[in-house]
């Protein structure tokens, strides 16, 4: 465990969770299926994502380090680790951000992390991430939030993102041992995060965030033995509930799948990302139309047979943020993105200051609209990200001090906006 100050011990210990023995009597301290899921994520942090922290990447070339696997290539795993990763770690987090969080009214974090925390496999990342999640669940705890540990990135890389850690345009999760690493490392994850000793805090593990079944050559098939193998890992532990990524298909695809009749798996929960900013089309729209998209696509996301709840949205209708479609790469809303064409300037996102109020009253609608229909038809949100260093339309911190993301989250400034919830 790392060091604390004497102000974040002195709330470890004043913290609210019941003791151990009262722990292991109750069980999963999160009521799925009438608590509704109110989180964000802290990204960005345990796995880097360069338009999250730019600073990072910019003492590089771009064509040198473009993510996490790269930097510790460039650098090697000490120096990576000395110089860039140990100093970002201490300092991205803190346990006044999960205070800020709890009392901004969220009840969850979704807190992604690497394999290679736990086993590298021959790759180069540097390991030390480890124990920072130690302290972020002891600082969930203190706080009265909960915690869904999302493995972000799997060995060989699972969609070929930056967020993944290691970002190409031929990820090789699924071939060769990648999946078994992959297993052995959520069992490490589930060891220790499923007892019943962590489950007065951690109420949801997540097998893999994101895997891009389009993209690998195990397809389908091989994510769905995976969630199989990994949910028997996990089960092998507690009833911690196990978490899926729909794998970017619509969530009642996979109904039948690791459901009571399936093997009588029990505590199966299914995360879905929405974003409106990835394509061309969308990126067009004006804020009337993102906001309609919300009440048109919301029947799509509704009708699993498992409790459902989006783990990443943002306030965003542009990918306006620096660096957000990859270091060096860029955005499609300007037309600096590969075959784009120009749909406004970019110029003034990223700054708050720069906002007029009717880009603050558009921001806020959106919100509001995913919110309410997050909320009618499944079991909550998880906010994408808690912050950044200068992307505004995804910083929940400077949005809520801004009054665009509302305070509490169950605050409305603008009447309902869609008629079908």
């Amino acid at each position: 465990m790392l060091l604390k100050s004497s102000l974040q011990l002195l709330v470890a210990g004043l913290a609210t969770a019941a003791p151990a023995s009262d722990t292991l009597k109750r069980g999963v301290s999160f009521d799925w299926g009438t608590e509704k899921v109110r989180g964000v994520n802290i990204g960005g942090w345990l796995v880097l994502e360069p338009w999250i922290t730019p600073s990072i990447f910019e003492q590089f070339s771009p064509a040198e380090v473009v993510d996490e696997y790269t930097l510790n290539q460039k650098l090697g795993t000490q120096r990576a680790h000395d110089e860039v990763l140990k100093p970002h770690w201490d300092s991205w987090v803190t346990f006044e951000d999960f205070k800020r969080i709890k009392d901004y009214g969220f009840n969850v974090v979704r807190i992604p992390i690497g394999y290679w925390a736990y086993a590298t496999y021959g790759s180069p990342y540097a390991q030390g991430a480890a124990p920072y999640l130690d302290n972020a669940i002891d600082w969930a705890r203190a706080t009265g939030l909960k915690v869904f540990i999302d493995l972000h990135g799997a060995p060989g890389s699972q969609n070929g993102f930056d967020n993944s850690g290691q970002k190409t345009s031929n990820p090789l999760w699924l071939t060769g041992d990648t999946t078994q690493q992959t297993l052995e490392v959520i069992q490490i994850i589930a060891d220790k995060y499923a007892q019943p000793m962590y489950q007065d805090v951690v109420v949801g593990i997540q097998l893999l965030n994101e895997p891009l079944m389009s993209n690998l050559q195990g397809g389908q098939d091989g994510v769905r033995q995976y969630y199989r193998d990994g949910y028997g890992n996990v089960r092998t532990v507690s009833d911690t509930p196990v978490i899926l990524h729909d794998g970017f298909q619509q969530p009642p695809t996979w109904n039948g799948f690791l459901t009571p009749s399936d093997n009588n798996a029990q505590g199966v929960v299914m995360d879905h990302h929405e974003y409106q900013v990835f394509n061309f089309e969308q990126i067009a729209w004006d804020p009337p139309a993102h906001r309609q998209h919300v009440c048109n696509n919301i029947d799509t996301i509704n009708g699993a047979d498992k409790w459902t709840f989006v783990g990443e949205w943002t306030g965003a209708m542009t990918d306006c943020a620096k660096y957000l479609n990859g270091y060096g790469v860029g955005a499609r809303y300007d037309g600096s993105y590969p075959e784009s064409t120009y749909k406004g300037s970019c110029a003034d996102f990223n700054d708050l200051n720069n906002w007029d109020q009717q880009l603050k009253d558009d921001t806020r609608m959106y919100i509001e609209a995913q919110l309410d229909a997050f909320e009618a038809k499944t079991q909550g949100w998880v906010w994408w990200n808690f912050k950044t260093e200068g992307a505004a339309e995804w910083d929940m911190f400077r949005l809520v001090e801004a009054g665009i993301f509302p305070n509490p989250p169950t605050s409305r400034k603008f009447g309902p906006v869609c008629n079908n919830l």
